[in-house]
């Protein structure tokens, strides 16, 4: 039996940390464009009595960052590094012709090395353009989903391709995303090896566009009055009963309390005020009103529907999705592991390219000297943890934000700013003006930040066929399109 045969003594922070402990498997949960302010536990409206269970039970990560846009947050998670340091600035498009890069060693790749089942349920998006790319071939033994960026929640489709795949097969299925995904989890947790532990990467696409729920959930929101908010509202409620079936599940099989679970989103919410104002919502909004909807020109009806379907809320941070400001990157998380981690809010600050690192010293085994992350096990263990390694993030148009906590530098273009954000969280005070050595220092880092050629494909091509989210097919399922 596993219990008997995977017993891994190790001593991590200090002797009397952790204890000999089988090897826990490892649920990592990540949400879809979910704001700070869309879970029960930070006072949202809105129902997660899963995760507002997981948070009170477990470690609150008040201080975790991901970054702005889903591929560069994933990318970090996967590897440990720097999505800068891969060629990874934003989201890749339904176009894009490379992926993570294939030489790259992935969460999943470490974790199999030592014996571990290896399950990737949802959503993918670092790749599809070739098979190296694809969850497969990146040391996951199961894929079940989707591999591009949002898909309807009932259609299943991308930007005009059916993306439903089960191990590089179309899987052509009736049913709500969070629902299947959902199944898919559970069932195989239940068929398991039990002689070894399991890695789940549970990837749901829920609450990204489009905003779509079963009736009955949305019915639930009736006394919110935005519609866009009603229908996020909902979705976030339909992914908190999945994360609960999940809980339920390995509770039934006797895994619950040597499990770890990671639960975090990819990065801030989208709402109409999510990014930096521009004039840009006025704009689309002087279209709409012109032309109607659905917008003629589609490239416009695209940035219709993103600049104002978005139903997130991440209050009281600045802005969101795309943003380098704290709505951006500053996103809901949280870790439980009964057996290894006390209960306790966090204040610490922790990165998506920290997770890697984290998890692997959880499990006792080697962290690889190339990453850009650090384990951060002892904030999860509430021990003294020292400081945290420097993060950058990359948003829209350009603009950086470097953190080396307590301080962020903002840079877009020759402008700075600068926040403290131990003492200024919500970013209402810029310093740079009172510390001219310390941007210029900031700067000076954040210029050296090692840097490869990006992997992204030139914009105008995605102008020129956006990636929507569900609709009509009108071309060839993207599993079928692999190289």
């Amino acid at each position: 039996m596993r219990v008997l045969s995977k017993i891994v003594i190790f001593f991590v922070v200090s002797p009397a940390s952790l204890t000999a402990l089988a090897q826990p498997n490892i649920v990592l949960i990540l949400a879809d464009d979910l704001g700070w302010n869309d879970v029960g536990y930070h006072g949202s409206e809105i129902r997660t009595p899963t995760l507002d269970a997981l948070a009170k039970t477990g470690v609150s990560l008040q201080q975790y960052h991901a970054q702005p846009t889903c591929t560069s947050t994933r990318a970090a998670l996967m590897t440990g590094k720097s999505p800068q340091r891969l060629g990874i600035y934003r989201q890749f498009a339904k176009y894009a012709t490379e992926g993570l890069p294939a030489e790259e060693k992935t969460l999943a790749d470490h974790v199999k090395n030592l014996g571990y089942q290896t399950w990737l349920v949802g959503k993918w998006h670092l790749g599809y353009a070739r098979q190296e790319f694809h969850p497969n071939s990146r040391g996951f033994d199961h894929f079940y989903g989707h591999v591009t960026g949002g898909i309807g929640y009932w259609d299943h489709v991308h930007g005009g391709g059916y993306d439903w795949q089960r191990n590089g097969q179309t899987v052509r299925e009736d049913g709500y995303t969070t629902h299947l995904l959902a199944s898919e989890a559970t069932e195989l947790i239940r068929s398991r090896d039990p002689d070894r532990p399991f890695f789940l990467y549970a990837s749901f696409n829920a609450p990204h566009l489009p905003n779509e729920a079963p009736d009955e959930a949305i019915k639930a929101y009736s006394h919110i009055d935005d519609p866009f908010r009603r229908t996020h509202a909902a979705m976030v409620t339909e992914l908190d009963t999945a994360i609960g079936q999940l809980v339920n599940t390995l509770k039934s099989v006797g895994e619950f309390e040597n499990t770890v679970i990671w639960f975090m989103s990819d990065n801030g919410g989208l709402n109409r005020f999510s990014r930096p104002e521009s004039g840009s919502i006025e704009f689309i909004e002087g279209v709409a009103d012109l032309f109607g909807t659905p917008l003629p020109i589609t490239i416009l009806e695209f940035l219709r529907t993103n600049g104002l379907d978005g139903g997130s809320d991440n209050s009281p941070l600045r802005h969101g999705k795309t943003s380098v400001y704290e709505g951006g990157t500053r996103v809901p998380s949280l870790v439980h592991w009964p057996k290894g981690f006390p209960p306790h809010e966090s204040w610490e600050f922790v990165s998506a390219q920290d997770v890697l690192p984290t998890l692997l010293a959880a499990v006792g085994t080697e962290i690889p000297s190339d990453l850009d992350g650090g384990s951060r096990l002892a904030v999860l263990l509430n021990e003294d943890a020292g400081p945290p390694r420097d993060y950058v993030t990359n948003g829209q148009l350009g603009a950086q934000a470097y953190y080396q906590w307590p301080w962020k530098l903002i840079a877009n273009d020759d402008e700075v700013e600068l926040y403290n954000l131990a003492e200024d969280p919500l970013e209402a005070n810029d310093v740079a003006a009172s510390n001219p050595e310390l941007v210029d220092s900031l700067s000076q880092l954040l210029n050296d930040l090692p840097r490869a050629p990006s992997l992204h494909i030139p914009l105008y091509k995605v102008f020129w066929d956006p990636d929507f989210f569900g609709g009509v097919e009108d071309r060839e399922p993207w599993a079928e399109l692999t190289e």
